[in-house]
């Protein structure tokens, strides 16, 4: 009797696994992107506002209070261009934190490969 080859498999080498692996993860990404649907184009313009606003009004913020500061406390305009560096910074950290948290709702699989990699340590 001769043995099924669909049951027993040949040993493949760990090129063809890898192989095999990448395929099987990409196919993984395309039927949830199928799935998901696509983002449109108001997705990415309402973003890109998002992004602006979380930037723009921690800064304006900052300007605002340092020019109360200014005008209550005179000494030249160091408050005013102090918090509104300030806002700045803080306005990027924050869309920079809300970017990442999107990217990894979006990528999913990237932060299980990383689990699972760090589990070989």
């Amino acid at each position: 009797m001769t043995q099924d080859p669909k049951l027993n498999p040949p040993n493949l080498s760990s090129a063809e696994t890898q192989l095999e692996q990448r395929l099987g993860r990409k196919v993984c990404r395309k039927l949830k992107a199928r799935r998901n649907g696509t983002l449109s184009v108001w997705f990415g313009l309402g973003m890109m506002g998002l992004i602006g606003w979380s930037i723009a009004v921690p800064t304006l913020l900052g300007a605002w209070l340092g020019l109360w500061l200014d005008k209550h406390y005179p000494g030249g305009h160091i408050w005013t261009l102090a918090l509104i560096v300030a806002g700045l910074a803080i306005g990027c950290l924050n869309a920079w934190h809300w970017m990442f948290q999107e990217d990894r709702s979006m990528h999913p699989e990237q932060d299980d490969k990383q689990d699972n990699d760090n589990e070989h340590l």
